[in-house]
């Protein structure tokens, strides 16, 4: 008899939810997890703790520019930095409490420490052996960097550092114009820093619809954030509280340095499997050093299955979720799913980005022919009654059918307005049905009914 019928190896998004999902549906099951506190790095330096810093200096900046003109008048308010450090603190403690108030109510083992597996069957924890009928991996991400880059979390930071800085920096440079970049980016530019990204490629969020991205940088821009595209990082160089950064122009190869308080390298994410024993197991990899798994999420060796940031596609917290709940289905002997064409993404910077499906891009390289319905944020009554009238809605139709293929949206709320166009993606509605479909008003949403009907008639507001 094993121990366990399931045994995940990681407590974040992917796993902790695999996990309640495999004891919801009978199985006698098990957590790994080497950090104090569950929930991987999303609870604890990624998504959660960002996101408590985003909406802080989001206050602020509505107090420094807009509340007079609403009638709330005052001195506007100073950055303690150490309470806003505390209340980031308390967002992710308030987090990682509820995942083990959710492990003690399903009735989830967690087995504290450093996951390996010395065989099929079998994870080591320490000096203790435990047996499993089933291992999931879901032991997530950890950040990349460049040729050059020294990373010591003080001055050259990652993610996890640009949470955690002693003080407001006056300069950071942002190595990486991608969603963790800019976020944080965002962040400290609200808060008095001079920001400057400097990214390899010349635009900004590689992978998103070119129209959005247009509008996103000239945005930023106006918000104070300094960009140089097309730059390739040679190198940093730090001492104890500055940096300087190395770059040079692919245009022209000419060779460029900046100076900086703080550097954050924000390059991406790779695989986080140190230390589990794949190499032994015989587990195969692909190419970019994740796990290969088979549409159940199996690897090479039969009862280990993989999820998350570990394996192929997108490195994010709902994925991974996703994912977790359809091992947890396959391995109870029903039929798990996900749907990935449909995974939505957002950037939390204010205005909010959000996106789901095709992009024009993609449609045009597929042979696909499509429309757009457009509609501007300027059109929307509780938009410009709330100081946020930039952005738009982008909807993508099939020509012939009507059927919506993806989604756009820079504006207010747009990572919550995304869920409505997702859900009617999954039923494969139409344009037409989103636009025949009574929106409260005044509500944000009615942005995308205008979209939809913009990819037929026309829209009524604008």
């Amino acid at each position: 008899m094993s121990d366990y019928d399931v045994i995940i190896i990681g407590s974040g998004p992917g796993g902790y939810v695999s996990a309640i999902r495999c004891a919801q549906l009978g199985l006698k099951t098990a957590c790994v997890e080497g950090r104090d506190t569950l929930g991987g790095t999303c609870l604890n330096v990624g998504c959660i703790p960002s996101k408590a810093l985003l909406h802080a200096s989001h206050m602020l900046h509505e107090a420094e520019h807009n509340f007079a003109e609403m009638g709330l008048k005052g001195k506007s308010p100073s950055v303690d930095w150490p309470q806003m450090q505390k209340y980031k603190q308390s967002t992710v403690d308030t987090n990682t409490k509820g995942i083990a108030f959710l492990f003690k109510k399903n009735k989830v083992d967690w087995i504290k420490g450093w996951a390996s597996i010395p065989e099929a069957g079998k994870v080591k924890v320490g000096d203790d052996v435990h047996t499993a009928k089933n291992i999931i991996i879901a032991s997530g991400s950890e950040p990349a960097t460049l040729p050059g880059v020294e990373v010591d979390e003080s001055v050259v930071v990652t993610s996890t550092g640009a949470l955690e800085l002693g003080k407001v920096p006056k300069k950071l440079v942002v190595i990486g114009a991608g969603v963790i970049g800019l976020e944080l980016g965002s962040v400290y530019a609200r808060l008095g820093s001079e920001v400057t990204v400097v990214e390899y490629l010349d635009h900004v969020t590689p992978g998103m619809d070119s129209e959005i991205s247009r509008q996103f940088q000239k945005m930023l821009v106006k918000q104070g954030i300094t960009f140089v595209l097309g730059a390739a990082v040679q190198k940093t160089e730090a001492t104890k509280s500055k940096a300087k950064v190395t770059y040079k122009l692919r245009s022209d190869d000419s060779e460029h340095v900046l100076d900086a308080d703080t550097v954050l390298v924000s390059t991406g994410r790779r695989p986080y499997v140190e230390g589990l024993g794949l190499d032994n197991l015989g587990i195969t990899m692909t190419k970019r050093g994740q796990i290969a798994v088979n549409d159940h999420w199996e690897t090479s060796v039969k009862g280990i299955y993989a999820l998350g940031d570990v394996i192929e596609g997108p490195m994010l917290a709902h994925k991974a979720e996703d994912e977790g709940m359809a091992v947890a289905e396959q391995i109870a002997g029903k039929h798990g799913h996900v749907n990935y064409s449909l995974i939505p993404g957002v950037i939390y910077t204010h205005p909010e980005v959000a996106n789901v499906g095709e992009t024009e891009e993609t449609l045009k390289a597929a042979g696909r022919a499509y429309k757009v319905g457009k509609f501007s944020f300027m059109g929307n009554a509780r938009a410009k009654a709330n100081f946020s009238g930039d952005g738009f809605v982008k909807l993508l139709a099939d020509k012939e059918t009507d059927r919506i293929l993806g989604c756009h949206i820079i504006g207010p709320s747009a990572g919550e307005l995304i869920h409505e166009v997702c859900v009617a993606m999954e039923f494969g509605a139409s344009a037409q049905d989103l636009a025949m479909t009574c929106h409260a008003h005044p509500t944000y949403s009615e942005a995308v009914r205008e979209a939809a009907l913009a990819c037929g008639d026309g829209a009524i507001h604008m």
